[in-house]
């Protein structure tokens, strides 16, 4: 029976790479490079990552009632109950002059005579002078008197500022207490000197003539 012989490692090593070389080898190129991902973009869309997940809600009723409103009557306040034919005014006539004290040019001054007629006494009587022409307001359109006795008058001049040279159509309104009682106008007045000139007595109370 034949033996084989041993080879040494080392010489079975030495026999092995000489065939590979005599073989030749081929290397084999590994790419390293890695394949970048295709970056996201990013939208002003929201990103749902699970659409079913989303319940979705019932819309509700958020309008808000409006409050009902109560009106209370306010308490009635007392008022003067005054018959307008217990006051009557009488226009005595006008004239026109310059108010430089004012700064203004023509103004015409109205003389009215305010009778209280009835058997009660009448508070806080005014009168008040208007005109078709009228400009500025004049501090003297406007007179009164604190009280006004039953069976009394009283004279006042009232002023107001008008066009130069134009022929004025004036109305007086008379009111006590806040209270508008009569209106009188006049187309034409007169002037006051074809009556003996304007009254010494304007403002004071006087009884009824």
């Amino acid at each position: 029976m034949l033996r084989m012989k041993k080879i040494p490692v080392l010489a079975l090593a030495f026999f092995l790479l000489s065939a590979c070389d005599t073989l030749g080898s081929q290397s084999i190129a590994i790419s390293t490079a890695i394949a970048s991902r295709t970056p996201s973009v990013i939208t002003s869309t929201p990103i749902i990552l699970n659409p079913m997940a989303i319940t979705p809600v019932a819309p509700t009723n958020t309008e808000i009632p409006s409050p009902t409103l109560t009106f209370t009557a306010a308490p009635p306040t007392a008022t003067p109950a005054i018959a307008p034919e217990s006051v009557s005014v009488d226009i005595l006539g006008c004239n026109t002059g310059f108010d430089v004290v004012h700064g203004m040019g023509e103004v015409t001054n109205a003389y009215a005579t305010l009778k209280n007629n009835g058997a009660d006494d009448l508070p806080n009587v005014c009168a008040m002078l208007r005109a078709i022409d009228e400009g500025r307001e004049h501090p003297d359109k406007k007179a009164c008197v604190a009280n006004l006795p039953a069976q009394k008058q009283v004279t006042f001049k009232l002023t107001v500022d008008t066009a130069y040279r134009t022929n004025t159509i004036i109305q007086v309104d008379v009111s006590a207490a806040g209270v508008l009682l009569l209106r009188k106008d006049k187309q034409t007045c007169a002037d006051i000197d074809l009556f003996g000139g304007a009254p010494a007595d304007v403002g004071a109370i006087k009884p009824l003539q």
